[in-house]
């Protein structure tokens, strides 16, 4: 992805933070653009991180090697998501992950706390946007416990696409499966089984859901 225009910059910290376009500049004027190459290792566990990271375009994913050697996932983080150390600076807990190209904007800690106390939009702004987090990440708990592997297939394909119910570039099976806390062969038969019956359309540039609301209903 391109460096992003200043105007594109303010237009997305506006959507993010929900806030003024002076709240907005201020946020534009703190942050840093990073590029993260496919499965590019932003930051490592037991690191000490004085920034948050806010994902513009991409996942970047939050995983943990377990005593046993296996690989887990603890969360992922999608466009307009924020991750990393507030409102100090920690050590991290796991390792943060690129899954495809990553476009983030970073901004040191520090300079995020200053601007919450100093301006109230900015402030109000990030609370909300946390609170979104939370909920959304309580949801994909949900998910876990409650769904079959097949029902979190689904659940995660209509959660990637959203309103546009357009996935591009399609998703990696491998890194779906991990998500979703499955094999990747019960991922691709999964995906597989809607394409036949006419659910979802995928093709080298995206994954398109042609029926929602159908797709919707198979969650179980």
């Amino acid at each position: 992805m391109n460096s992003l225009l200043e105007a594109e910059r303010l237009a997305v910290m506006q959507s993010v933070f929900s806030c003024s376009r002076e709240a907005a500049a201020a946020l534009g004027a703190a942050v840093r653009e990073l590029s993260v190459p496919a499965k590019g290792v932003v930051a490592r566990q037991g690191d000490i991180a004085h920034h948050c990271w806010l994902v513009v375009d991409g996942i970047a994913q939050a995983q943990i090697n377990a005593p046993d050697g296996q690989l887990i996932l603890l969360a992922s983080y999608g466009p307009g998501e924020l991750f990393g150390c507030y409102p100090e600076p920690a050590a991290l807990r796991t390792d943060f992950v690129a899954m495809g190209a990553l476009t983030l904007f970073s901004i040191r800690t520090a300079a995020l706390v200053d601007l919450a106390r100093s301006n109230a939009d900015v402030g109000q702004g990030l609370s909300v946007l946390l609170a979104r987090q939370l909920d959304s990440l309580l949801d994909r708990m949900a998910a876990r416990t409650t769904l079959s592997a097949n029902g979190r297939v689904y659940a995660e394909l209509l959660r990637l696409a959203g309103d546009t119910h357009r996935i591009a570039p399609p998703p990696v099976l491998s890194a779906l499966a991990l998500t979703v806390h499955t094999t990747r062969e019960t991922a691709s038969r999964a995906i597989a089984s809607l394409a036949r019956r006419g659910i979802v359309r995928r093709t080298d540039e995206a994954l398109e859901i042609v029926a929602p609301r159908l797709l919707a209903e198979l969650i179980a």
